[in-house]
C-alpha cells in the first residue's frame, strides 16, 4: 500500500462524507440497473447485454471502459483516476440456468458500480485510481480466473465486492472446488429386440453415482461432492449411447482438493469398468480456490456496514452461504481482498432458489444497494488511507 499522504484539500472525515453523499445521490440510478439486469438475465459467457449496460453505466460517469478486457467479450476494465493507490471493485453479472438471477448477480453489479462513481468524485483528492472489473461466468466458468491468468487484478491495493445472501455474514469462508464435465460413451441398442449389442451407458453412470454415494459416508467433514446428470438418453425403448453430467467436489483448501478429485475420478471410472463404457472427465474451469480475507480490510468494511444499520448476529446456520464456493478466492490469493455477504433478510429462502431470485429485486434488494455501494466504497477509502489517518 502506498505510504504517501492524502491531499490536503480535505480531510479524510471529509472525503468520506462526500463518498457517502456522492453514493446516495445514485442510488435511483443503481435501482434502475440492477432492475435492468434482473429482467434480462444472461449465463456465463453470454452477458453481453450485461457488459454493455454496465460499460455504459461506467461511461456516463467518466470512466474510461476497455470492452473485451483481455480477450474475454464479455469481461471489462473501467477505470477513473491515475493516483498510486489502486482499488479493484467486481462487478458479476451471469445468471443461473433455469434460475435467472436467484444468487443476486444483479445487485452485486448495482453495489460495485456505485461504490466506484462514487469514488470518483474524490479520486484526485484521495490520490486513487478506481478500477471496476466486469468478470463474467462467476457460475462455474471460473472468469476471475481467467482474468487473473491474462494478467488482471495484479498490483491492485485492494479488490472487494459484497454478495447477497438471506443474512448478513461478513467474513468469507468459501470451500475450494472443481467443476467437471462427465461423459460415457457406450453402444445404443433396441432394448428389446437386441439387448446384448447395446453397452448402457446410463448404467455407468448409476453405477458411479452409487459408488460416490457410498464414499461420502467416509468423507472428513468440510467436503460435499454433488451434480446432476444432464443427459440419461433420448427413448426408454433404446438403451443409451450416451450420458453427460456435471459434477462438483469441494474441500477446505486446494491441496485437499486435489486428493478428495482422486477419490472421485475413481468412482466414475468404476462406472466405466463395470459397463465397458469409455469415460471422458473433463474440468470446466481451473479450481476455485479457499479465500485469503484482509482482516484490516474486512473490519473497516464491518464498522461502515454497522454504522448503517447491519447486524452480523445472525445465528451460524443461517449465514452459510459464506461457505459457498467463489472465483473471487483466486484473486484474494495475488491481491489483498474482502468478499462480506449482505443480507436480504429472507432466511430461510436463501441463494439459487426460486424464491431468492424473487427477493434480488424489491425493498431488501434496494437496500442491499443502499448500504453495500456506501460500505464497499468508504471501506476503499478508509484502506488505502494512511493508517495514521484512520480516526
Amino acid at each position: 500500500m502506498s505510504a504517501e499522504p492524502l491531499s490536503q484539500t480535505g480531510s479524510l472525515a471529509q472525503l468520506r462524507q462526500r463518498t457517502a453523499t456522492a453514493a446516495e445521490s445514485l442510488q435511483d440510478e443503481l435501482i434502475a440497473f440492477s432492475e435492468l439486469l434482473h429482467a434480462n438475465p444472461e449465463l456465463g459467457w453470454d452477458e453481453h447485454r450485461a457488459a454493455e449496460w454496465t460499460a455504459q453505466l461506467l461511461e456516463k460517469h467518466g470512466f474510461s471502459v476497455e470492452r473485451g478486457y483481455l480477450g474475454l467479450p464479455t469481461a471489462l476494465h473501467a477505470v477513473y483516476g491515475s493516483g498510486p493507490r489502486r482499488v479493484g471493485l467486481m462487478a458479476e453479472y451471469d445468471a443461473l440456468p433455469g434460475l435467472g438471477h436467484a444468487c443476486g448477480h444483479n445487485i452485486i453489479s448495482a453495489m460495485s458500480c456505485g461504490a466506484a462513481i462514487a469514488l470518483a468524485g474524490i479520486a484526485e483528492d484521495a490520490g486513487l485510481s478506481v478500477e471496476l472489473y466486469g468478470t463474467p461466468a462467476e457460475e462455474g466458468g471460473g472468469g476471475k480466473i481467467e482474468l487473473l491468468n491474462r494478467g488482471a487484478f495484479k498490483g491492485l491495493d485492494l479488490a472487494l465486492m459484497a454478495h447477497p445472501a438471506p443474512v448478513d455474514s461478513a467474513e468469507a469462508n468459501p470451500y475450494a472446488v472443481g467443476h467437471h464435465h462427465v461423459e460415457y460413451r457406450g453402444k445404443a441398442a433396441h432394448a428389446a429386440a437386441y439387448p446384448e449389442q447395446g453397452v448402457n451407458a446410463n448404467d455407468a453412470f448409476i453405477v458411479a453415482q452409487v459408488a460416490l454415494g457410498l464414499m461420502r459416508q467416509q468423507l472428513p467433514s468440510g467436503t460435499r461432492v454433488h451434480g446432476i446428470q444432464t443427459n440419461g438418453g433420448q427413448a426408454p425403448n433404446a438403451i443409451p449411447g450416451k450420458t453427460e453430467g456435471r459434477w462438483y467436489v469441494r474441500a477446505q483448501t486446494l491441496a485437499e482438493l486435489e486428493k478428495l478429485e482422486s477419490r472421485v475420478k475413481d468412482c466414475f471410472e468404476a462406472g466405466a469398468l463395470a459397463t465397458g463404457c469409455e469415460l471422458e472427465l473433463t474440468p470446466e474451469s481451473e479450481p476455485y480456490s479457499e479465500f485469503r480475507t484482509d482482516r484490516r480490510a474486512l473490519g473497516i468494511y464491518q464498522r461502515h456496514a454497522e454504522s448503517l444499520g447491519r447486524r452480523f448476529d445472525a445465528p451460524a446456520e443461517q449465514a452459510t452461504m459464506n461457505r459457498a464456493s467463489t472465483d473471487m478466492g483466486n484473486v484474494s490469493q495475488v491481491v489483498p481482498a474482502i468478499h462480506p455477504y449482505i443480507g436480504l433478510d429472507c432466511y430461510p429462502v436463501s441463494n439459487h432458489q426460486p424464491e431468492f431470485e424473487a427477493h434480488c429485486i424489491g425493498e431488501a434488494a434496494n437496500r442491499a444497494i443502499h448500504d453495500g455501494s456506501i460500505s464497499l466504497a468508504l471501506t476503499s477509502l478508509d484502506y488505502l488511507a494512511m493508517q495514521g489517518d484512520e480516526s
